[in-house]
């Protein structure tokens, strides 16, 4: 039996832990204006942030094609997968899950296709996780019951340091934020299982930080941590170095950019942390 894993870009899976657990990344679509580009393959999250200010109009992303998804696990099945986890970022936020379904269903390859009910780190730390259990022999109803246990242990909390870029996206509810106080709030966002809420309105870049450490802080032990930015490891050090010795985690933290596909909607300096929170 060989188990292999796959992911979409969007997961945030950082490449050195991706060779390393054989994790197979499907890379979604920026798109500027009229040009369309691989995550990670034609443009690079560093290029692609460097240009962010200047873009005439304003990115959008794109799930990958679904014939991307049915090569890939046909391609890994005639290198000797037995059975293939393909695992996605929240089906509620985008098509990406669907259109894994859709290539599954087009493939000759024993595929089961899971959904994260996450964003970036937060699907990355549940992919990690799958990939240790399907080096370690298990099977892929056996990861399943694994990951089921854990999405609602799973949370990603975001300090939003700009709201131009979800006004841009249109990923944005302007209610949710409260008329008159947009360009003053600092909002912290949480994302667990498939749904984005706003749980703080910050006036300060570092009470913002503060309180996202603290309702963290109120989550734990850990199973493992990730600290996230867009564009900002400035900001992650920060935040960091402010959670040091206040966040148990069993797997040493982790430090990571958010993809395009997500940070084009946060926006630059965007702060965070994902985690899956340790057994009650």
């Amino acid at each position: 039996m060989t188990v292999k894993i796959v992911a979409d870009s969007a997961c945030d899976v950082p490449e050195d832990l991706a060779r390393e657990l054989d994790i197979t990344i499907v890379p979604v679509y920026i798109n500027v204006g009229e040009q369309s580009f691989l995550e990670g393959v034609e443009i690079s999250r560093e290029e692609f942030y460097c240009n962010l200010p200047t873009y005439p109009v304003y990115p959008t992303t794109a799930a990958p094609a679904i014939g991307s998804f049915t090569a890939v696990y046909n391609n890994l099945a005639a290198a000797g997968a037995t059975e293939i986890l393909s695992i996605h970022i929240a089906a509620d936020i985008s098509a990406t899950y669907n259109a894994a379904r859709l290539g599954a269903e087009a493939s000759d390859a024993q595929v089961t296709v899971f959904d994260s009910e996450q964003i970036t780190m937060g699907s990355g730390l549940l992919v990690l996780a799958a990939a240790e259990a399907a080096a370690a022999g298990k099977t892929v109803a056996e990861i399943v019951a694994m990951l089921q246990a854990r999405v609602p242990r799973t949370r990603v909390f975001g300090m939003i340091d700009s709201l131009d870029s979800l006004r841009r996206s249109g990923r944005v509810n302007w209610a949710q934020f409260g008329l008159g106080t947009l360009l003053q709030i600092k909002p912290v966002m949480m994302i667990h299982q498939g749904d984005i809420s706003v749980i703080a309105r910050i006036r300060t870049r570092k009470k913002a930080l503060n309180q996202t450490i603290e309702m963290v802080q109120q989550l734990g032990p850990f199973e493992r941590l990730a600290f996230i930015h867009v564009n900002a490891p400035e900001a992650a050090a920060e935040l960091r170095q402010m959670a040091e010795g206040i966040l148990s985690t069993a797997h040493p933290p982790m430090e990571m950019s958010i993809t395009p596909a997500i940070g084009a909607h946060l926006g630059l300096g965007a702060v965070g942390i994902a985690s899956i929170s340790a057994q009650d």
